[in-house]
């Protein structure tokens, strides 16, 4: 027997399709065959083309942006969540492929706003833990905007040069150099 499609189904699919070949992948005719299934699947769970990229973003959005503040969050002291976010983050050695597709699709007039919305999460969350670590708001916002920019530079430098920029081997070195820096 044949397990029902759920529309979080159809979201992965195409959050996958998305990290595989950017937006144009996400196509209903592929994604369906890749699940099994026919189209009207997919009109059972979505109006259009349209709804399903953004349920993609939103997975993406909800896997690794709000699953990561959450457990952070659970963390009391603010200099250890930083640390925390910077060695899961930094620290990673794991597929970018996502992050890199969303931005390479920043103008797309429905991935644009939803990209907008994490980075300002992501940001803001940063930005929360320093001015819980005492940082006035200013430099709060400064040091979470270096600590985020340095983030999407380095995943994109690392995409520009094939992924030997920085060696993993390397990445523990870097993550302590960065962190000095950031966290001051």
């Amino acid at each position: 027997m044949k397990r029902k499609l759920a529309r979080e189904d159809w979201a992965g699919a195409a959050l996958e399709a998305l990290c595989e070949g950017g937006v144009a992948a996400i196509a209903v005719e592929p994604i369906a065959a890749k699940l099994g299934t026919t189209k009207g699947s997919f009109y059972w769970h979505f109006a259009n083309r349209g709804e399903l990229v953004e349920a993609a973003v939103r997975r993406w959005a909800e896997q690794d942006t709000e699953a990561l503040i959450t457990l952070l969050d659970g963390i009391s002291d603010p200099e250890r969540r930083l640390r925390e976010l910077f060695t899961l983050v930094f620290g990673a050695t794991d597929d970018e492929r996502a992050e890199l597709a969303l931005l390479a699709h920043a103008a797309d007039p429905v991935i644009g706003p939803l990209l907008a919305e994490v980075t300002e999460r992501r940001v803001g969350f940063i930005v929360r833990c320093f001015r819980e670590m005492g940082r006035p708001d200013i430099e709060a916002r400064h040091r979470g905007l270096l600590a985020y920019t340095a983030f999407i530079g380095l995943i994109q430098a690392q995409r520009a040069s094939g992924g030997t920029l920085l060696p993993a081997t390397e990445r523990p070195g870097y993550l302590e150099f960065l962190r000095g820096i950031i966290t001051g």
